[in-house]
């Protein structure tokens, strides 16, 4: 079942790239932007994390902390982190719990691959509950990060 605008986010546990589990929750009073990706080092997902990572100030300005979720193992992730000089977290759904709680798996994706994070973006304000959803099914597209932007201003 999809979630929705007002829905509270389910809470979750995710390693991170430094192995260590981090929750939704440790993040309550802070505005979270949640955005799950396909794959680590695919073309259409470092764009979308390097404009975060050139942005990450708007994001600190505006009290927001960013969680990147893709399936990938917290071992690529922490290379692609490091590679890349991101600066915010990036958390492994390796077992895809948390994508299939937020409903954003492909059934089926390129090369006949099953079990993918869609390309998806949620902000949870600082209460727990979800302002803004999008999930996108064409992995070459990008959220609307204006209108996440705007909205995050709205919650300051």
């Amino acid at each position: 079942m999809a979630l929705k605008i007002g829905d509270q986010a389910p809470d979750f546990k995710l390693v991170n790239t430094e192995r260590k589990e981090i929750t939704l929750s440790t993040y309550r009073g802070k505005n979270v932007l949640i955005l799950f990706f396909p794959f680590a080092f695919t073309r259409v997902c470092t764009a979308e994390m390097c404009s975060l990572r050139d942005n990450k100030k708007v994001y600190d300005d505006l009290d927001a902390v960013i969680l990147s979720i893709s399936v990938d193992s917290p071992h690529a992730l922490a290379k692609y982190k490091e590679t890349e000089a991101y600066n915010f977290e990036f958390l492994s759904d390796f077992n895809k719990e948390v994508s299939y709680t937020y409903d954003v798996l492909y059934r089926q994706f390129h090369l006949g691959l099953q079990g993918v994070s869609k390309r998806a973006a949620f902000v949870v304000d600082k209460g727990g509950k979800i302002r803004y959803t999008e999930i996108l099914e064409n992995a070459g597209e990008l959220p609307n990060f204006a209108a996440i932007n705007e909205l995050l201003q709205s919650l300051t």
